[in-house]
């Protein structure tokens, strides 16, 4: 029952934002360049890089409770970054490493593996790896290869990290100097992770099965509804009924296969791309069978066979995307933009277990204002299609409860002193329909390869909201690390 429970949870969170979700995080370190090494003849070398963490957090609500009993954490984190090169080919396994002193994992994560080789224009890759795709600084609309982990929102700001590597072949195809024709294949599929218990659970994971259970019982005539209300959560957390309709297929068979083409280019002053991607969106929808049943229930006998159809089932919607990107400079402002439309196969948006297509943009810009101060503003937005033909009934439609638009706006505003080793930042994320947000502040102090940066987290706004259902998970953070 409570991995049902679990499961169905997730689904809460596409209600709240549509099927291409808008996620945390900002752009982090742009991908290695992918242009072979110039010598041919250059004898094979290796690189190891990495970086050190210290760190303590301390969410407020458990200081302001008992100081002595809050806990701070396992204090070390770590990355190891290790390249293999030779004069056609690339190796790269990147790990990350994290103690855990109860020994219910390993302390060693494979974070990337991959093998990039290179014939002339054309590199290939094959291995665990993660794409970014588009040009907006948080997460976009384009940016649909990889999954998202969504378990602990303490460390939005490193879009990297939030990624999950996924199994690929990645191919590119470099025209001139300034476009080229990308490719990728990833033979099966993961969706987004969220927590399944602590404070990083989605409020929704327990309320979700109710829901869904009170648009069951609705369904019956008047007269059997106090039977099927009072059965209906042994119905639904049945070992039977999990047992006969297992809640995920296998994802890794070729029919979860995802691929994608992406051209870039230059014109002119402005940077270009157009892509084409076929996958699934990463956040699951839910299908409930057998509701005629429940609708055709006419005597106290047919309550018996009530587990045995009623058939749950989470599923993860096909899609096709066609997007493009833009970004220029122009009168200082670094401007960037994203349109995607989301083509799914419920064009009539009148199937219940299957995404409205949708339409989602992004428009943003940096520009560093007076006194050194620099801004980095972007709002992203997506458009529910054919939205009146969505039912009201969450037992009968996964987007029921759900708005015709999602708009979240993202601002960090950053201020450098001390020949740039000190650096004053705010990050601040506003979801607009959720009327919720997410404000970080942070002072960080570098000194050659070490860092010492000292951040609160402050979350807020309507309950309901992705960001506000963790109004009492704000924190505060002090970290020292060293760079290798």
């Amino acid at each position: 029952m409570r991995k049902l429970a679990v499961l169905l949870g997730f689904v809460i969170a596409s209600v709240q934002v549509s099927g291409q979700d808008f996620g945390f995080g900002f752009a982090g370190t742009e991908d290695e360049a992918e242009t072979a090494p110039s010598s041919s003849g250059a004898a094979p070398s290796a690189k190891i890089s990495g970086e050190v963490s210290a760190q303590v957090l301390g969410y407020l609500e458990d200081i302001a409770a008992s100081l002595g009993e809050t806990a701070l954490g396992n204090v070390f984190t770590g990355k190891l970054n290790i390249t293999a090169s030779a004069f056609n080919a690339d190796g790269v396994i990147n790990l990350k490493l994290k103690p855990v002193f109860d020994g219910s994992a390993s302390p060693v994560a494979l974070d990337e593996a991959y093998l990039r080789a290179y014939f002339g224009a054309l590199s290939v890759e094959g291995g665990l790896r993660k794409l970014t795709w588009g040009k907006a600084d948080s997460f976009g609309p384009l940016d649909v290869v990889n999954p998202l982990d969504y378990r602990d929102l303490t460390d939005i700001t490193n879009l990297l990290d939030r990624k999950i590597a996924r199994p690929m072949i990645h191919a590119i195809y470099r025209i001139g100097s300034f476009s080229k024709l990308e490719g990728v294949f990833i033979p099966w599929f993961e969706g987004h992770r969220f927590a399944d218990a602590g404070r990083w659970t989605p409020r929704q994971i327990t309320a979700l099965p109710a829901s869904i259970g009170a648009g069951i019982v609705g369904l019956a005539p008047p007269a059997f509804q106090p039977a099927i209300e009072a059965g209906i959560a042994s119905a639904l957390g049945s070992d039977a009924l999990k047992n006969a309709y297992p809640q995920f297929s296998d994802l890794s068979t070729l029919q979860y296969a995802q691929a994608g083409l992406r051209f870039t280019t230059t014109i002119v002053s402005s940077d270009v791309g157009i892509q084409y991607y076929f996958g699934r969106f990463h956040r699951p929808a839910i299908s409930v069978g057998g509701l005629d049943y429940v609708q055709t229930i006419t005597s106290p006998d047919q309550l018996s066979g009530l587990a045995s159809n009623l058939r749950p089932q989470i599923l993860y919607n096909r899609y096709h995307q066609i997007g493009i990107d833009y970004a220029q400079v122009i009168a200082g402002f670094n401007l960037r933009a994203e349109l995607a439309a989301n083509i799914t196969e419920d064009l009539a948006g009148d199937d219940g277990s299957i995404y409205n297509p949708s339409i989602a943009w992004s428009l943003g810009f940096d520009r560093d204002l007076v006194w050194g101060i620099n801004l980095n503003l972007q709002a992203v937005e997506s458009i529910r299609l054919r939205y009146d033909n969505i039912a009201d009934n969450p037992a009968q439609d996964a987007e029921a409860g759900s708005r015709a638009t999602a708009t979240r706006i993202t601002g960090i505003i950053s201020k450098k002193f001390l020949r740039d080793e000190l650096e004053l930042k705010v990050t601040a994320i506003w979801g607009v329909e959720d009327r919720d947000f997410f404000i970080i502040p942070a002072v960080i102090w570098t000194k050659g390869a070490v860092t010492l940066e000292g951040s609160a987290g402050f979350l807020g706004g309507d309950e309901t909201g992705e960001l506000g259902q963790y109004n009492k998970n704000s924190f505060v953070k002090i970290s020292l690390s060293y760079r290798f």
